[in-house]
């Protein structure tokens, strides 16, 4: 029987060990100190210990989560999302060690992960890009200010190792460019062990749209339709959707059929985002960057396809046929919204809230709900890691009806002994303009009165 260790921790190792489990293949899960009997290690056949609390010493230790995978005789590891999921280095060592890494190529993660590089490539393949400027290193801002004017202001300064909204500051004047390029250059060594950053036009109305692909490693590649993304709070989202609202049919299948160039151009293995950002008010989109796994957002895709897109990844890592997955025979249906449940308060800039949860309960009795979390009753949410409790996501067949659906959960949720962003949900999918589909990435700064 094949065995896969899952490098990570949480919801997304829950899920992983669920899609393993119905393949009928053995898991192996990896914890720290803090996580000891955490709900992923209890699912999985076997757990090892891998070290303290903090992420550095644990879970992103590449050599230790070699050591279990050699004790343990693990066919594959798949590394969920964040952690050492875009970790060019980690892929090859295990690849050097005879052990598959459930991903695509180290190439094209470290294609995509440099968000300049990723930029020229999607240029190559005849994707639009937002105007930008060249990179600039800790102790390089010669011609700073006049890159920035080229650009245009307002502009995004982006650490070019960076993702998942980590590393991008918004600078409306020349007043603070200097300033806010050091700060997120020390913030960018410091998270990813890069401090180079470039500069990107800033789009003031802006809808994040998310092409979800798979390619098969030969060239040939799909898409799985699109996800709306744009109910962000500090560039990470909180609120997802498939499929996007009001978007003309004619700019939906080029924004696929340019990810799919772009995927198909890399040679591209598995699971993959195409991200884009949409004008809201002229429909013109633009390449924004690639993630090179899978996104916590995947379940939106997967109840409006169908899928199964992290049993998809095993399979093909494994070698097994999918030449019966084409474009023909992916179908999107009905509509599907995420809820993202986090450990935080919104009244405080959504600031962080450790603590022991004394009560969570969902009804997911209605096989158009599904939640997807590593966390019980009595556990702990500690500060050193990201404090999302579950994802919550609901199905209907418009999107009307999926909304409703989402909105009476999670108004029936217990969640007690810990602030939590349940109501601020709630106050959002009930917004007029949320309703008619008018999502925008500063929707949550223009109406944070009515939301919070």
């Amino acid at each position: 029987m094949k065995k896969i260790l899952i490098a990570n921790r949480g919801e997304i190792a829950c899920r992983v060990i669920k899609s393993c489990q119905k393949l009928g293949i053995k898991t192996v899960a990896v914890y720290s100190s803090a996580d000891e009997n955490a709900l992923h290690v209890e699912m999985a056949d076997e757990a090892f210990h891998i070290g303290p609390a903090k992420a550095s010493e644990s879970y992103l230790q590449a050599h230790k989560i070699l050591e279990v995978c050699q004790l343990a005789h693990v066919d594959a590891v798949h590394p969920g999302y964040g952690f050492l999921s875009e970790n060019t280095e980690f892929a090859r060592l295990l690849e050097q060690n005879g052990i598959i890494w459930i991903g695509p190529s180290a190439k094209s993660i470290l294609d995509m992960g440099d968000k300049e590089r990723a930029r020229s490539l999607a240029v190559y393949a005849g994707v639009n890009v937002l105007p930008g400027s060249r990179r600039f290193t800790l102790d390089d801002h010669n011609g700073l200010l006049e890159a920035a004017e080229v650009v245009g202001f307002p502009l995004l300064v982006k650490a070019s190792a960076g993702g998942g909204g980590i590393g991008m500051r918004l600078v409306e004047s020349a007043q603070n460019l200097a300033q806010t390029v050091e700060s997120t250059q020390q913030m960018a060594a410091r998270s990813f062990g890069d401090g180079t950053i470039f500069m990107e036009r800033y789009v003031a109305k802006a809808r994040h749209i998310e092409i979800q692909v798979f390619g098969f490693g030969n060239g040939r590649a799909i898409h799985l339709y699109e996800r709306e993304c744009s109910i962000q709070r500090r560039f990470q989202k909180i609120i997802e959707e498939a499929p996007a609202p009001g978007i003309p049919t004619a700019i939906r299948d080029d924004m696929a059929a340019a990810a799919v160039r772009l995927t198909q151009e890399q040679n591209y293995l598995g699971a993959g985002t195409v991200e884009f950002i949409l004008d809201a008010d002229t429909f013109e989109y633009f390449f924004l960057e690639m993630n090179t796994r899978i996104q916590v957002e995947h379940p939106v895709t997967e109840m409006t396809t169908n899928t199964d897109l992290v049993s998809m990844q095993i399979q093909l890592a494994f070698g097994e046929d999918l030449s019966h997955i084409t474009q023909d025979s992916i179908a999107q249906q009905g509509h599907a919204i995420e809820a993202r449940i986090y450990a935080e308060d919104p009244s405080r800039m959504f600031l962080p809230c450790p603590g022991v949860i004394n009560q969570f309960q969902l009804t997911t009795d209605n096989p158009d709900i599904r939640l997807d979390t590593g966390i019980r009753s009595g556990d702990k949410i500690t500060a050193y890691y990201d404090p999302m409790i579950a994802k919550l996501i609901c199905f209907g067949a418009e999107r009307e009806v999926a909304i409703k659906t989402l909105d009476k959960s999670l108004k029936e949720a217990s969640l007690e002994g810990i602030k939590n962003n349940i109501s601020f949900l709630i106050n959002t999918l009930n917004h007029s303009e949320f309703n008619e589909g008018r999502s925008f990435t500063g929707f949550i700064d223009a109406y944070k009165s009515e939301l919070i």
